[in-house]
């Protein structure tokens, strides 16, 4: 997942593009979802900062900028789905329930910090290397000061809402099923 590519016409990278980088980057079948910078793929790569550090490297020579990338195996979208703290609750629009996926695990005291911030009315979990955040009046009414709670944790995150993680978790399942 891509941080801040294609949001309000700056960091632009068209996803057929990105598809042919991936390829370049002997990434096995990649797939985009939405033009958000998710790409989902295979790869023989064991060491994530080493791929990450490729994938920035490469984005930033053809594209001219350098974006928070965070990755997420198969098995740790199926964790991030698993935990939801949202789950089994009545009322919960998926459309309104952002997941934001932290580039790396926050330590627990500054957790603990940025769980002590007002984040009224939204509703906020940070759970392992992400946040749940349920946002009651929808994402465009709220007055969550985002930046303050990355600072807390001491690390950049990017946002999916919870439609866009099944989607993908679905489209590496079918992905992993082609592969094997």
């Amino acid at each position: 997942m891509l941080r801040g590519v294609n949001v309000l016409g700056r960091n632009k990278i068209k996803m057929d593009e990105l598809k042919a980088l991936c390829v370049s980057l002997k990434l096995k079948d990649p797939q985009t979802f939405i033009q958000s910078g998710n790409v989902i793929f295979c790869t023989s790569e064991k060491d994530p900062a080493k791929l990450k550090k490729r994938i920035q490297n490469a984005i930033e020579k053809k594209f001219g900028f350098r974006p928070g990338v965070v990755l997420r195996t198969i098995a740790e979208l199926r964790s991030v789905i698993k935990k939801n703290p949202f789950a089994g609750r009545k009322g919960i629009a998926p459309d309104k329930l952002l997941v934001v996926f932290w580039a790396d695990e926050p330590a627990k005291e500054a957790r603990k910090k940025a769980q002590a911030i007002k984040t009224d009315p939204e509703e906020v979990h940070l759970i392992g290397g992400e946040a749940f955040i349920y946002f009651q009046e929808g994402q465009g009414r709220s007055k969550l000061r985002w930046e303050v709670i990355e600072r807390a944790v001491g690390t950049f995150g990017t946002g999916r809402n919870w439609n866009s993680v099944t989607r993908m978790l679905a489209m590496a399942e079918a992905l992993e099923t082609k592969s094997t």
